[in-house]
């Protein structure tokens, strides 16, 4: 298990009507303390927002989910929250919302190589 750190991801998902509470996967966002990384990929699935909500905003769900892109990236694209590390970037994007994108629950792993999970579990709980 050499040379493997443990890591922390959360799924986005969009929740077109926040009162039904009906819901899909359209990112995921990976944490690895030992790296300092943090990383959100995501892939809005338009036909399933409008099979949700055929009224959805869906230029401002887009918009939502590269905003955590941002954050995750640091720097300008991460606004107020610019100066902070990857830690406290991450944990400011799991912190439960009653918005339209909403962190899911906090799941663990191991990994080699933090930017290969990101994909891998975007391949696996999003696409």
């Amino acid at each position: 298990m050499s040379g493997r750190d443990v890591f922390e991801y959360a799924l986005l998902r969009v929740v077109p009507r926040v009162q039904r509470g009906e819901c899909f996967n359209a990112g995921v966002v990976v944490y690895c303390r030992a790296k300092g990384f943090v990383a959100a990929r995501t892939e809005l699935d338009e036909a399933k927002l409008k099979a949700l909500d055929p009224g959805a905003d869906v230029t401002g769900v887009r918009a939502a989910l590269h905003a955590v892109e941002g954050v995750c990236r640091g720097g300008r694209d991460a606004g107020q929250a610019a100066g902070d590390d990857a830690g406290r970037r991450f944990r400011w994007l799991i912190a439960p919302r009653s918005t339209v994108v909403q962190p899911g629950p906090v799941h663990s792993g191991l990994t080699a190589d933090p930017e290969a999970e990101v994909e891998r579990l975007l391949d696996l709980l999003v696409r």
